[in-house]
């Protein structure tokens, strides 16, 4: 007797998404009011600022796990807390580099500036993290030796 055929799931990425409270979760949450839509492949970290996300942070999401990571935050000189956005672009730029110099795939880790009343620019950002993960597929080569590493 055969087994009916079972249709193939579209691959789903995982995205840990990192979200400054006072900017881009707002402007998140105000994507949601207006029922804009965007995909649900994201898990959201609400933190004050994006200059309390550490390196470390970034990379617990890739070794639990998550296909890419998006950090999102107020633009350069907009900081609640006022230069927080300003020292995490420094420590952004620099730890992109340095995990592409060990074999990161260069789509698996965004940074974004998006305001709270930026709703449009979120969905499109959202979109484009997606589909964009979505393209390089499941994590392998870098991700899945740290992956290892934990286990």
């Amino acid at each position: 007797m055969m087994k009916p055929l079972t249709p193939i799931q579209p691959y789903a990425p995982r995205i840990a998404a990192m979200f400054c409270n006072w900017c881009t979760y707002a402007g998140a949450d105000l994507a949601g009011v207006s029922r804009l839509q965007y995909p649900a492949n994201f898990r959201v970290v609400r933190v004050p600022c994006t200059g309390r996300i550490s390196a470390e942070m970034i990379l617990h999401a890739f070794k639990q796990g998550a296909d890419g990571v998006w950090v999102s935050g107020c633009h350069p000189g907009s900081c609640h807390y006022l230069e927080g956005n300003l020292y995490a672009r420094r420590r952004f730029a620099l730890l992109k580099n340095i995990l592409e110099y060990a074999g990161l795939e260069p789509g698996r880790l965004h940074f974004s500036w998006i305001s709270s009343s930026e709703a449009t620019k979120f969905q499109e950002t959202a979109i484009a993290v997606v589909e964009t993960v979505r393209a390089l597929g499941p994590a392998t080569g870098f991700l899945a030796g740290i992956r290892r590493e934990v286990a």
